[in-house]
């Protein structure tokens, strides 16, 4: 858990396109097996400290012909951004993605006392 006290709140958020891969015939949708994709999302301006991140699917296009699996997550969170990583595995064919996300931590506030260079 992440305390905040006395300390400027930043709430970034987006929704960001991972792929669309049943109009080029991409191994997401024609593969079998292991599939990941990644997309990194950077912060502008960044947070003080590696924020909490929440991501979601806004948009999930599966084939009905094959079980749907997969899973969504953030990795590699820094002050400056994450990575948004997709999975799906076995028989999924999965045509688009799109994943929505929040990330809520400190933030820089123009009153902060900082080192100039």
């Amino acid at each position: 858990m992440q305390v905040l006290l006395r300390e400027a709140i930043g709430i970034a958020q987006g929704d960001e396109a991972l792929f669309n891969d049943h109009t080029n015939g991409g191994d997401m949708w024609t593969g079998q097996g292991d599939r990941e994709r990644r997309k990194r999302v950077v912060f502008d301006p960044p947070f003080r400290v590696a924020p909490l991140v929440h991501v979601a699917l806004s948009l999930w296009d599966a084939d009905r012909g094959a079980n749907a699996r997969m899973e969504i997550c953030a990795e590699n969170i820094a002050t400056d951004g994450f990575d948004i990583v997709f999975r799906t595995w076995g028989d999924s064919r999965i045509a688009r993605v799109r994943a929505g996300w929040m990330a809520i931590g400190a933030a820089h506030h123009e009153d902060d006392w900082r080192d100039i260079e």
